[in-house]
């Protein structure tokens, strides 16, 4: 049995065929029950195990450290003493109601935490001793082989043995709309640390397959995994202490500083006027006790406890009150784009015939709703011929599925489907039978079919989809007034320069084109895609910049792209 965990920057460096002696396992049976019995004794359960050793009446007791609360508790008790229990007993209630609000607010955030083990899915497809069965996910150990298909979730970290036509949505790590491509073969990086990008036969926990199917090896679980590491991170005890926190601490200190100050002064004075000195000490502490605001910490941890609240409301998880003033000190947010400043849902928005003719497309989203207009007329399948044909191309070499609004595949092809709902095609792919597909590749940057329509099954149509250099490249026609032309030098560099406008807007450019074969392709035209901006960033974006905060955007996007977005959104301004 091995006894080590395989890191995927290591196994990523590897033949599939060394992971499998490595791991010792086998690629067809996979692992025997006997043997996954020792591994999960050794290796424990998937899973991740927040750390609550401590009971929650050591976590109550623990608010109690803070010296504010400590000066409370001193003057307190001295109160008490003193029989002045109109004082004790309004400080002490003041006490209770700082602890219990800011107890029951961390332990809240603890539990929300929690859902963190949502990510990781309940059940799974392995091979064990020969026979594929549905598992739990928490059940994995390393050496398990598992079966992955479209719109399965990674149950943990594995070495892809088998990859075909595989793309996995990473954003969850990466933070790209832009799924990433999966191989099998080993990847040489020689002594170079990688990156979670350039580990290309890794396929990571918590993350989806947008399209294919693949085999894989599992090489870590649970809090060694790469999603594991995120969690530990976030299970780590915090940072520094807020800035509230040092100005509550050094206030504390402060009183407690003057406070004796003033009973040993009043002390003195009054030995030196020949007073009792019990006399002189009680009216020493109670001028101390006095100066103590215990009402302060109250005011303090309830508009904390609003704010995080507020916050709550917006699904944002707080873990300790005075987090939420370290907002107000903040100069510089630095946001993610895909999924924070964007919907992370690709929408095609333009439409650009080979002819000239421009469309624009309404509505966002996976649900159809939404028109596609040429001027001011709605456009339909018999209206616009040669839009329907980029529509039909764009549907047909298509592997993705729509589901009641919920999609299945990549979120560019999903973008296609919903241009061929607005349209009312939305099963138009059904009407033709796929002979063959060339899957999409970085080296090629097409994906094609071939197919027969269902009504004249004697004709064979080639659909072909891709970046609008290679599409050209293939061509050797473009459709003109409903007739195929020679696609010149000339009308190439016209198409390019139609695609830079568009990329310049913020666009992704998808071209597409038809024919019989590879080698006899006609263009017909392109279309521009984007990621929606969230309802209202802009809106946040404008208060933060009034309020003296500086905001970048972080992306993977080509440049002319990224300063089109950040334009849209304010943050960039070219002058």
């Amino acid at each position: 049995m091995m006894t080590t965990f395989l890191s995927s920057d290591a196994a990523c460096r590897v033949t599939s065929q060394e992971i499998i002696k490595i791991l010792q396992t086998d690629a067809k049976l996979g692992l025997n029950e006997n043997e996954i019995l020792k591994r999960r004794k050794y290796y424990g359960l998937n899973d991740f195990e927040i750390d609550d050793d401590e009971p929650l009446w050591k976590k109550y007791l623990g608010q109690f450290k803070e010296p504010m609360i400590l000066l409370l508790l001193a003057s307190a008790f001295i109160s008490l003493v003193m029989r002045q229990y109109d004082d004790a007993v309004s400080i002490t209630i003041a006490i209770i109601i700082v602890v219990t609000v800011a107890f029951i607010q961390e332990n809240r955030a603890d539990k929300e935490i929690e859902a963190l083990k949502r990510l990781v899915p309940p059940k799974c497809v392995c091979i064990r001793e020969g026979k594929s069965q549905h598992i739990y996910a928490r059940e994995l150990v390393p050496g398990d082989l598992c079966i992955l298909d479209i719109g399965d979730r990674i149950p943990a970290d594995l070495r892809l043995t088998e990859a075909n036509d595989v793309s996995i949505d990473e954003s969850s790590f990466t933070g790209e709309t832009k799924p990433s491509m999966k191989i099998f073969d080993s990847i040489s990086f020689g002594l170079r640390q990688t990156s979670i990008s350039d580990r290309k036969n890794i396929a990571f926990m918590g993350t989806h397959v947008l399209n294919g199917n693949a085999k894989g090896i599992v090489i870590c679980t649970g809090e060694n995994s790469e999603f594991g590491k995120v969690f530990q991170m976030m299970q780590q005890q915090e940072a520094p202490k807020t800035p509230l926190q040092k100005s509550m601490d050094a206030l504390g200190k402060q009183l407690s500083f003057y406070s004796l100050s003033i009973i040993g002064f009043i002390v003195i004075v009054g030995w030196l006027q020949g007073r009792h000195l019990l006399e002189m000490f009680t009216i020493g502490v109670s001028l101390a006790v006095a100066a103590i605001p215990e009402g302060l910490p109250i005011v303090v941890t309830v508009t904390l406890a609003l704010g995080v609240q507020r916050m709550a409301k917006r699904e944002a998880i707080v873990k300790k009150l005075p987090i939420v003033e370290t907002l107000g000190c903040v100069t510089v947010v630095c946001s993610d784009k895909t999924g924070t400043l964007t919907k992370n849902e690709m929408t095609v928005t333009n439409i650009l015939t080979s002819d000239g003719e421009i469309a624009e497309v309404t509505g966002s989203g996976y649900d159809g709703e939404g028109d596609v207009l040429c001027g001011h007329e709605r456009v339909t399948y018999d209206s616009h011929p040669l839009i329907s044909k980029i529509v039909e191309v764009g549907a047909v070499c298509n592997n993705a599925e729509i589901v009641n609004s919920h999609l299945r595949g990549q979120p560019t092809e999903g973008a296609l489907l919903a241009v061929a709902m607005k349209m009312n095609i939305p099963h138009i792919r059904q009407q033709y039978h796929r002979e063959r597909e060339w899957p999409f590749s970085h080296e090629n940057k097409w994906m094609a079919v071939q197919c027969t329509p269902r009504y004249n099954p004697n004709e064979t149509r080639l659909y072909v989809k891709g970046s609008i250099e290679q599409i050209l490249k293939l061509s050797k026609r473009y459709l003109h007034q409903g007739a195929a032309a020679q696609l010149t030098e000339q009308k190439v560099r016209e198409f390019m320069a139609d695609s830079n406008q568009m990329g310049a807007k913020g666009l992704r450019v998808l071209a597409m084109a038809t024919g019989t074969s590879l080698e006899d392709l006609t263009y017909v035209g392109m279309v521009g895609i984007i990621d929606p901006e969230r309802p209202q960033v802009e809106q946040a974006i404008a208060q933060l910049k009034a309020g003296g905060v500086m905001v970048k955007m972080i992306t993977g996007d080509a440049e002319k792209t990224a300063k089109a977005i950040a334009s849209r959104l304010k943050i960039y301004n070219a002058n």
